[in-house]
């Protein structure tokens, strides 16, 4: 997609503070984070959300989950972690790449909103 940021992040042309990368992923931390701990990992194909992604390729969201577990692990989140996707508008979603954020190094709010 020639406009979207994380196609744009992946491609080198936008920096990133890059945590991970393989033939299929890129993790890079959050701008803004959320917590001590914010990494947000990316399939390097486009996809619009996390429906889209699970419908036409679910052998790759299965390994973006498994990639959390190595980052968050990778990350010292021995106590937990929380994974966030948003899927379309009435949930915020603000670049229209499928991502999964990677949230811990504290406690974090029992309560999401």
């Amino acid at each position: 997609m020639d406009n979207c940021l994380f196609c744009k992040i992946i491609e080198g042309k936008i920096p990133s503070a890059k945590v991970y990368e393989d033939d299929k992923v890129y993790a890079f931390r959050d701008i803004n984070p959320q917590a001590p701990v914010h990494v947000l990992l990316v399939p390097k194909k486009h996809y619009a959300n996390v429906c889209e992604c699970a419908r036409e390729d679910a052998d790759l969201a299965g390994y973006m989950l498994k990639k959390c577990a190595d980052i968050a692990e990778s990350e010292g989140l021995k106590n937990g972690f929380r994974l966030i996707t948003n899927n379309g508008p009435d949930a915020c979603q603000s670049v229209q790449h499928m991502h999964l954020h990677i949230l811990g190094g504290e406690q974090l709010a029992d309560r999401m909103g």
